[in-house]
């Protein structure tokens, strides 16, 4: 048949695919690859949480059709969580949803709330599900650019401009704008004022908030990343999403929730049940453990990433790599060299993993905006960072101008 799709024509090529398969056959090859493309947190799940989740598997009773909106057990300890951490209060009956990763519940939501002609304002670069999940449900995108600087820092008035621009000059008026601090990719974050001017905005304006808080534990200078939520009037427009996949190192468990405005909620869980049954229930037990139990493991995490951090920065400075270092996240947002920056992330990449081995992913995958940076996800020991920063060290010298660069991509593997 010859019929196209409509909404698989509205999604790009993979960006990350050619670099993916370089990856593949450089390792076929037997070639060393350190991989820092994809935001995969190698270390082990937490010994209690592994342990109930067997401890419950083991029960038969937990094996059949679990609850799609969470067992009550687990959105009892996400209240708690929110409670604790943020000082909002959460009802875990009408005010959260359990999802199968912050991911699926974004995406589900996008689908419950899209309706045609529709107009979702996302920032550029982003996750990609932030702009792909309301393209898939056929609504219309205005990108919002962010985190164009290359110091690190947020340009609050920056954005709110163009925010401010974004609703005056679209026909219809937005429904929605996604918000993702700290942000993947570039690792940027806010403070609550940030939020509070957001929430006003968007109250007057009758705009909902999507907000997604997936790296929130994940931060290196004291200052506790905040939550939309924590602002006066959040609750009329906004809802959080948050995963565990980060937190305490469950990015395969694929366990998360969405909570905030009592509406947004209930569209999500009223289309997640026509679509799932839940997560698995022993999942969301170990999730309720996770949650609920010793929290020094998300210290050891928060630790181990800023080690890597500091090691991977100190030694891109040496090789002459200016990259500014992240306040949070398991990402660094790296600016392309200037050599290399004629050529775009994408050709980037392919150089940095054919003269050095080293697999980054490319920003134009985050949105044409990015293009002028990587993403370097800190997901290597600190021996392997190391290594990699000796290899691109040699790399460099080996070539040191916009000319040499275009000859060596003219080599594959």
């Amino acid at each position: 048949m010859s019929q196209d799709f409509h909404r698989i024509k509205r999604l790009p090529p993979y960006v990350f695919a050619e670099v993916n398969a370089m990856k593949a056959a450089a390792r076929r090859a037997g070639e060393d690859i350190i991989d820092f493309g994809m935001g995969n947190p190698d270390p082990a799940t937490p010994q209690h949480i592994v342990d109930k989740l067997v401890e419950t598997v083991q029960n038969p009773r937990t094996h059949g059709y679990s609850m799609s909106r969470g067992i009550p057990g687990l959105r009892k300890a996400l209240a708690a969580y929110y409670g604790r951490r943020f000082g909002v209060d959460i009802d875990p009956e009408t005010e959260t949803v359990v999802t199968i990763g912050s991911k699926e519940g974004l995406a589900n939501l996008a689908a419950a709330i899209t309706s045609p002609g529709d107009i979702f304002l996302v920032p550029n670069p982003s996750y990609p599900i932030h702009a792909f999940g309301f393209i898939i449900a056929g609504a219309a995108l205005r990108h919002i650019p962010i985190g164009d600087d290359d110091q690190g820092t947020f340009n609050t008035e920056s954005f709110m401009e163009q925010l401010h621009r974004a609703v005056k000059h679209s026909v219809p008026k937005p429904s929605a704008v996604v918000l993702n601090f700290p942000a993947n990719p570039t690792s940027l974050v806010v403070d609550l004022d940030f939020y509070q001017e957001v929430v006003d905005f968007c109250r007057k304006h009758e705009i909902y908030v999507l907000s997604d808080i997936a790296y929130s534990e994940i931060y290196f200078d004291g200052n506790p990343p905040p939550s939309i939520l924590q602002c006066k009037g959040a609750k009329d427009i906004a809802v959080e999403f948050y995963s565990l996949s980060k937190t305490y190192s469950m990015a395969g468990w694929r366990i998360g929730f969405a909570t905030g405005n009592k509406k947004l909620i209930n569209a999500l869980t009223r289309i997640k049940s026509y679509l799932d049954y839940g997560a698995f229930t022993p999942v969301q037990v170990a999730a309720t453990a996770a949650l609920n139990g010793p929290q020094d493991c998300v210290e050891g995490f928060r630790n181990l990433y800023r080690e890597r951090r500091d090691i991977f920065i100190e030694g891109a400075q040496s090789a002459g790599w200016e990259i500014p270092s992240p306040a949070a996240t398991m990402f660094a947002w790296a600016p392309i060299p200037e050599p290399f920056a004629e050529l775009g992330s994408l050709d980037f990449s392919k150089l940095l993993l054919q003269e050095a081995g080293v697999a980054v992913a490319p920003g134009l995958g985050f949105g044409e905006y990015g293009d002028r940076h990587v993403r370097i996800a800190l997901v290597e020991n600190k021996h392997r960072i190391r290594q990699a920063n000796r290899n691109i060290k040699q790399f460099f010298a080996k070539c040191p101008d916009a000319e040499s660069a275009r000859e060596l991509l003219k080599k594959s593997f």
